[in-house]
């Protein structure tokens, strides 16, 4: 999508979701069952559910997983329906996904990685001096060993340090949309908040940045102070709410929410 044409639709929502329903590939069975959910610029929202509600299944199809069939609805970014856009076409216009369980990539340093998907990304051909200039700021922001530049990519992190360099992709590719699929995932409490800094310095520097933060829990929100908070159980969306609604979760857990 040209910035002319984003330019064009900039009254359109950030990024919506209507009536998504989905599929495993070919012919499974159905997971996400009728999602609506809009997410406008600047805002945060979280989605949260119980184990097997969809919301890993959600994040995937939302980047356009050749794993999944979308049977019904739409998904679009700025008003451009994107829903049979394939996954790279997706990245190039701004959707990114920090995954739950980041893949290593052996023979791949992290900025070589980068250098490939901000050339994807934007048609930026920067030099590798330029591009370690502007990453070295970022790692000193998310509080990464500046040596993890060289490395090969994710091989040897630990969980947080892994979680921490989707962050660093998402500053530095400066995506429309950011979907954080359970970034909290296995990080103790101190990890956890060195990557909720992260996205809220990310969002400081690009406040029209649209987040979609999927979680277990409420530590991570506490964190991210998101503006609505979204329930997803069976593949739905049964209530949504603002920040309450997360601290109700975890008082009275999900069979007693929505239900």
């Amino acid at each position: 999508m040209s910035a002319n044409t984003l330019g064009a639709m900039s009254e359109a929502p950030l990024f919506e979701i209507s009536g998504l329903h989905a599929r495993t590939a070919e012919g499974g069975v159905e997971i996400l069952r009728g999602i609506d959910l809009t997410v406008g610029s600047g805002e945060v929202h979280a989605l949260m559910g119980p184990n097997g509600s969809g919301k890993s299944t959600l994040a995937t199809v939302l980047l356009g997983s050749p794993e999944y069939e979308v049977t019904g609805g739409t998904i679009r970014l700025f008003g451009e329906d994107i829903t049979d856009w394939p996954a790279d076409v997706r990245g190039k216009a701004g959707v990114f996904l920090a995954f739950q369980y980041p893949q290593e990539i052996a023979g791949v340093s992290v900025i070589n990685f980068m250098r490939q998907a901000l050339s994807a990304r934007k048609g930026i051909d920067l030099s590798v001096l330029e591009l370690r200039l502007s990453i070295m700021e970022w790692m000193q922001r998310l509080e990464m060993d500046p040596s993890f530049a060289d490395r090969y990519l994710n091989e040897g992190f630990s969980g947080g340090e892994k979680k921490r360099n989707e962050i660093l992709q998402m500053a530095i590719l400066e995506p429309e949309i950011a979907i954080l699929d359970e970034t909290d995932s296995g990080l103790d409490i101190d990890a956890l908040k060195v990557v909720a800094k992260g996205v809220q310095e990310v969002r400081s520097e690009r406040p029209r940045l649209g987040v979609l933060a999927i979680t277990h829990y409420q530590r991570l929100l506490t964190e991210l102070r998101p503006d609505r908070v979204h329930i997803l159980v069976d593949g739905r969306i049964v209530e949504s709410g603002g920040p309450e609604l997360a601290d109700r979760i975890e008082h009275e857990g999900y069979e007693r929410v929505g239900l």
